[in-house]
């Protein structure tokens, strides 16, 4: 590991101005960092510590939810008004990580994990486009597909995104807000992770000059009809295999509106958009309904070989999500 300057930011302005020089790595919980720099992903001159940024705080209200970027991910998942109002955000966070790392991550963190591919995180130098660019990819050379994307990857990169926050937040139609000494920006969650293309380098919409301050929720979104489904090798921690999270409205027992995104599929979270159209006029207990509904958003799905078991599984886990979020009240 390389040895690095370490420098505590008093700060917003300090840390905006700090951030543009070359090999600057922000740490808040360093439950992310920390795991990078032991694996050889990240080597900075300078670990800038924004821990004691004015960067928390949870406000929901008539105007929506906006949750500070420094809050951790138990704060807001303990938060009563959050679990009443946003059940779906409070489910993955639980969902996430073990007590004990989500005391000290943060949601800002959190956004910004990369992918668990075990090519990109191996301690050899194995072929990753997204670590090495133009390495190739051992995924797709006769590699291990089966945690991989059947959705948005590319002929260099099928890896997949990893937060479940993520997934819940892409079906709120959440927003992250941006800071840099241009200003603040807003950058729908849904378009925040970037797909591989021909730069898989490129995680996120994030510029080099530009600090998450805090995460957005419309106030338009009815969220109390919500729910996140996470499927794992084991019960414990564990890193999705397939997710699901769903918004509803309903009249009565049928759906009027709803939002649907799935993780673990993809390199960012994936919105299910065609199964939101087809799903208004469905009865929430009508399974045989949900699943058609559901189905109509994977005839894009390109599934790899070792992951086809993926198709089905998610369609599994949208169908739950959607009935488990009708059946809140």
């Amino acid at each position: 590991m390389r040895t690095f300057e370490y420098e505590r930011a008093a700060t917003i302005d300090a840390a905006l101005a700090r951030l543009p020089q070359p090999d600057t790595q922000l740490i808040a919980g360093g439950t992310e960092l920390l795991n990078w720099i032991k694996e050889g992903i990240e080597a900075p001159q300078l670990v800038l510590d924004i821990t004691g940024l004015p960067l928390t705080g949870i406000e929901a209200g008539d105007s929506g939810l906006r949750v500070g970027a420094l809050e951790t991910m138990s704060d807001v998942q303990a938060d009563r008004a959050i679990q009443r109002e946003y059940p779906v955000i409070a489910q993955a966070l639980v969902k996430s990580a073990s007590a004990q790392l989500r005391n000290m991550a943060t949601i800002g963190g959190n956004l910004l994990q990369r992918t668990r591919c075990p090519y990109f995180r191996a301690d050899v130098s194995l072929p990753c486009n997204k670590r090495e660019p133009g390495s190739g990819c051992a995924a797709l050379d006769g590699g291990d597909t089966s945690r991989h994307a059947i959705f948005g990857g590319s002929r260099h990169c099928v890896a997949t995104h990893p937060s479940d926050l993520a997934v819940a937040l892409a079906a709120l139609d959440a927003s992250v807000v941006a800071r840099s000494a241009r200003g603040e920006r807003r950058i729908p969650l849904t378009g925040f992770h970037r797909l591989p293309g021909e730069q898989p380098d490129r995680h996120t919409e994030l510029l080099a000059d530009e600090l998450i301050v805090a995460v957005e929720v419309p106030a338009e979104v009815a969220a109390r009809r919500s729910h996140y489904v996470k499927v794992r090798e084991r019960t414990s921690y564990e890193f999705a295999v397939v997710s699901a999270a769903a918004v509803v409205e309903l009249d009565g027992h049928t759906i009027t509106r709803a939002r649907v995104a799935i993780g673990g599929v993809a390199p960012r979270p994936w919105r299910l958009r065609n199964t939101e159209v087809e799903l208004p006029g469905i009865d929430v207990g009508d399974t045989e309904g949900l699943r058609a509904a559901v189905a109509e958003s994977f005839g894009e799905a390109s599934p790899l070989p070792g992951n086809e078991f993926k198709v089905e599984l998610a369609q599994r886990a949208t169908v739950r999500a959607v009935q488990d979020a009708g059946a809140t009240t």
